[in-house]
C-alpha cells in the first residue's frame, strides 16, 4: 500500500511539473538579441522587455526620431511635403563612402522635395538626407540634434541621448529599446510617418543635379523580399531597420492582426546559421517570433466597469445620509496574458478627501482608482458619487461658525477681546469704588480742614 501511495504521489507530482512548463517557458521568453522590447501600439503597455533600459547603440534606428520631427515641422506649417530643399555642402561633409546613401548619393545643390528626402530616409535610410533635413527645419544640423534630444526627453525618454541625425557610429549617441518603443509608438500614430514607413517601393523622379529616376526599395525585409527572401511577415506595416558594426543588426517593427497593433523594437541582433546552409539575420526572424508570441499571448480584457459600486466614501453636513457610493467614471480594458483573471488585479483606491462635505451631486469626481498587475499600473479611473445627498441648513451654518472660530486670527481677536473686558471691568470696579467712597487723600484732607463746633 505504501508503495502505491509513493508512485501515486510521484505521478500526480509529474503531472503537476508538466502543466507548469508552457507557462514557466512563456515567463523566460528569451529573444537572440542584446535588448528587444514589445509595446501594445493603443495603450502604450510594455509586454515585454529584455535589457529595456540598456543604452546602446542604435544605427538607423535613429531616423525614426529625424523623419518624425521633419513631419511634426510639416504639421505646424513651418515646411511643406512638396517643397523644394537644396543639399548643401555642410550638410553632405563626412559622409562615408560605404555608408547607406540614396543611390546615387545626393550631391551639393542638388533639390529635392521634402517627401521624397523623407522616402530617402525610411525606405534606404539615406544617410545624408538626414542631415539636410535637419538644415531645412532647423537651419544646422546641432540646432535639429538638440530638438531631437527635446523631443525625446518630451516623450519620457530617460535612456536617449542623439549627436547626430542619422545613426553613424559616435561616442554619447545611444537609446533603449524601450525608449525607441515610445518613440516609434508616437511616430507611427502620425498618418503621413506611417504611411510613409509601409511603402515598398517608391520611384524619385530626376531632379537638377541627377538625370535618372531613383528607385527605392525598402531595407525592412519584413514588408518585401526584394533585398532578402524569406522574411517577409504579412502583418508587418513598419517600420525602420539599422545596422553597423557596433549596433549589431537593429529593427523596429509594427504589425496589426485581428484589430491589434504592437510595437517590437530588436536592438544588437546578429547574423546565425539557419540549418539550411543559408544564414538566418536574426533582427527580422527575431522580431517576427516576438511580435507573434505577443499576439498569441496576450489579448484586450475587461478590467472594470461603470455600474461596479467600489466603496462608500463618509459624508458630513447632512441629516439625508451618512455616505455615498462611488463607482468608476467609465468601463476600462487592458492588454493582458491570456491566462489572467481580471478580477486577481490589485485594486488602489484612492479618495481626494477622507470624507465629503454635503451637498454632494451624482456625478462628482471623489477619487480614482488604479489597477496593477505585476507591481505595475495598468488603468487608472476616476470615481464618481452614485447619487445626490443634500446638506442640513443647520449643520452648515454650525459648520460655518465653527470653521470661522478655529482660525487663528479669530482665536487671537476672542483672546484680545476678552482681556480688554477684563480690563475695562477692573478699571470700572476701581472707578466706582472711588466715587462712591472718595480716596483716601480727601478724606485726611477735609479731617484736618475742618473748622466746626466742639463739644
Amino acid at each position: 500500500m505504501k508503495l502505491r501511495r509513493f508512485f501515486s504521489l510521484l505521478l500526480t507530482a509529474i503531472m503537476v511539473l508538466a502543466l507548469c512548463v508552457p507557462a514557466a517557458a512563456e515567463e523566460d521568453m528569451k529573444i537572440e538579441a542584446r535588448a528587444a522590447t514589445l509595446m501594445d501600439a493603443e495603450t502604450g503597455t510594455i509586454l515585454f522587455s529584455q535589457n529595456g533600459d540598456e543604452q546602446l547603440d542604435i544605427a538607423s534606428v535613429t531616423k525614426v526620431m529625424t523623419a518624425l520631427l521633419v513631419i511634426e515641422a510639416v504639421d505646424r506649417g513651418q515646411l511643406k511635403m512638396e517643397q523644394m530643399v537644396t543639399a548643401s555642402a555642410a550638410a553632405l561633409m563626412g559622409m562615408p563612402a560605404d555608408g547607406s546613401n540614396a543611390d546615387p548619393a545626393l550631391v551639393a545643390g542638388e533639390e529635392m522635395s521634402v517627401r521624397d528626402l523623407l522616402c530617402c530616409v525610411l525606405l534606404v535610410s539615406a544617410n545624408e538626407a538626414c542631415n539636410v533635413l535637419a538644415e531645412a527645419v532647423s537651419g544646422t544640423v546641432a540646432e535639429f540634434v538638440e530638438a531631437m534630444n527635446s523631443r525625446a526627453a518630451s516623450l519620457g525618454c530617460h535612456n536617449t541621448h542623439f549627436t547626430n541625425t542619422n545613426g553613424l557610429t559616435a561616442q554619447g549617441h545611444y537609446s533603449s529599446s524601450d525608449d525607441l518603443a515610445v518613440i516609434c509608438r508616437c511616430a507611427m500614430q502620425n498618418p503621413v510617418f506611417a504611411d510613409l514607413c509601409s511603402n515598398t517601393i517608391i520611384n524619385i523622379a530626376p531632379t537638377n543635379k541627377c538625370d535618372k529616376t531613383r528607385t527605392l526599395h525598402t531595407t525592412n525585409s519584413l514588408l518585401d523580399n526584394w533585398r532578402y527572401m524569406g522574411y517577409r511577415y504579412a502583418y508587418a506595416n513598419g517600420i525602420k531597420t539599422g545596422t553597423t558594426d557596433a549596433a549589431g543588426h537593429c529593427l523596429a517593427a509594427s504589425a496589426t492582426k485581428n484589430g491589434r497593433t504592437l510595437i517590437s523594437v530588436v536592438l544588437g541582433a546578429g547574423v546565425a546559421p539557419d540549418g539550411k546552409g543559408g544564414t538566418d539575420i536574426q533582427s527580422f526572424t527575431e522580431s517576427v517570433r516576438l511580435l507573434e508570441w505577443g499576439f498569441a499571448s496576450f489579448s484586450t480584457k475587461t478590467v472594470i466597469t461603470a455600474e461596479e459600486l467600489i466603496q462608500e466614501v463618509p459624508v458630513t453636513l447632512s441629516k439625508e445620509a451618512s455616505y455615498v457610493v462611488v463607482h468608476p467614471a467609465r468601463t476600462a480594458t487592458a492588454i493582458l496574458p491570456n491566462d489572467v483573471d481580471p478580477a486577481e488585479l490589485e485594486r488602489v483606491v484612492t479618495l481626494y478627501e477622507s470624507e465629503v462635505a454635503a451637498p454632494v451631486t451624482a456625478g462628482d469626481e471623489l477619487g480614482s482608482i488604479t489597477l496593477r498587475f505585476r507591481g505595475s499600473d495598468i488603468v487608472t479611473v476616476p470615481l464618481l458619487a452614485v447619487s445626490d445627498v443634500s446638506a442640513s441648513r443647520f449643520l452648515v451654518v454650525k459648520s460655518q461658525v465653527l470653521a470661522f472660530l478655529s482660525r487663528t486670527v479669530v482665536k487671537v481677536a476672542i483672546v484680545a477681546l476678552a482681556a480688554l473686558i477684563i480690563a475695562f471691568t477692573v478699571w470700572w470696579k476701581v472707578f466706582r469704588r472711588n466715587r462712591r467712597y472718595g480716596r483716601s487723600s480727601d478724606k485726611r484732607y477735609r479731617h484736618r480742614s475742618y473748622r466746626g463746633r466742639r463739644f
